[in-house]
């Protein structure tokens, strides 16, 4: 998962600030209170609804953005605050900085690795600020990175998240073959009736997909099991993209199920499935499966923490 981090600062000072980043000390009340308001205020900037009415990149971008508003303003310790919530919420449910900076440089998680190697990053900037060069500038350039992974690419504009593509899109990528063997439905919001025209299509065109988009579309569980059916007969099909949606780790079950019988996604060496709800980690068998499907690829983006000797044993016991 990316290259090895080394240490930015000593652990011993990895809480001090420089002696020139003076700051006020605030009430640990009075911190909290505005840290709890900073993340709800987060979840509503892009709807009047609340967080909970938008998918989860909304809330998570938001969070990037206020915290380089914190770094810029010299409020180190609400920023640091704020960076420990951005964590929890992307899964590095680890609340010591230490661990994230240190122990675990390689995380641990199997879904995300490259938001995780531009939080750890992100942290050390915050944490261990350094006093010559254009720190302010590299930490810019961290949040763009971060914002522009957790968005949704082809809308992603500096001035925040533009309108979505209309559903005119679906009608013209669900006519002829599919260009480049490739269906790219992604930031296309689709609704129950919508799955109906997709399922249909994949069906008729089976043959000359290899790719399927499905990034950023608002998918729940429901509606992906809705499409299990026709995507895991897909022969061809090598990379499934279901990142920037609702799912939950409830899907995991289903997808498990269905990746442990070979006939079905007989093809499939990738599904993403970052950025959503809750999904932080893949089951075992998940990545077992698809392990046996690609077995000339060697390691898998997704089980790059593992060595070929760990998934051997791991393959070993399944069988």
């Amino acid at each position: 998962m990316g290259t090895k981090q080394t240490k930015g600062c000593q652990p011993g000072s990895a809480g001090e600030s420089p002696p020139a980043h003076h700051r006020k000390k605030v009430p640990p009340r009075e911190r909290g209170d505005f840290l709890a308001s900073l993340v709800v205020k987060s979840g509503e900037k892009f709807g009047k609804g609340g967080g909970s009415s938008l998918p989860p990149y909304h809330r998570r971008i938001c969070m990037i953005q206020d915290m380089l508003v914190l770094v810029k303003q010299g409020k180190q310790e609400e920023a640091t605050e704020l960076l420990r919530h951005l964590r929890q919420d992307l899964g590095m449910e680890s609340t010591s900085l230490d661990d994230v900076l240190y122990r675990y440089a390689s995380f641990r998680n199997l879904v995300d690795p490259i938001t995780h190697d531009l939080i750890i990053s992100l942290a050390r900037y915050i944490h261990c600020p350094k006093p010559e060069g254009d720190s302010l500038g590299a930490m810019e350039k961290l949040c763009r990175q971060l914002t522009y992974h957790l968005s949704p690419h082809s809308q992603w504009r500096r001035q925040g998240i533009m309108k979505r593509k209309p559903q005119s899109c679906l009608k013209a990528v669900l006519m002829g073959k599919p260009q480049d063997n490739t269906v790219d439905l992604s930031g296309i919001p689709l609704t129950l009736k919508d799955l109906d025209r997709v399922t249909s299509y994949l069906q008729h065109s089976s043959e000359h997909i290899d790719t399927v988009e499905l990034c950023f579309t608002e998918l729940t569980d429901d509606m992906l099991l809705q499409l299990l059916p026709a995507l895991c007969v897909l022969p061809h099909l090598t990379t499934l993209s279901l990142n920037g949606n609702r799912l939950t780790k409830a899907i995991l079950r289903d997808l498990t199920e269905t990746l442990k019988d070979p006939k079905k996604f007989p093809s499939v060496t990738w599904i993403d499935l970052g950025n959503n709800v809750d999904i932080f980690s893949l089951p075992q068998p998940f990545l077992v499966s698809l392990k046996r499907r690609c077995p000339k690829q060697g390691n898998l983006p997704t089980i790059l923490e593992f060595g070929e000797g760990q998934v051997s044993d791991l393959e070993g016991q399944d069988g």
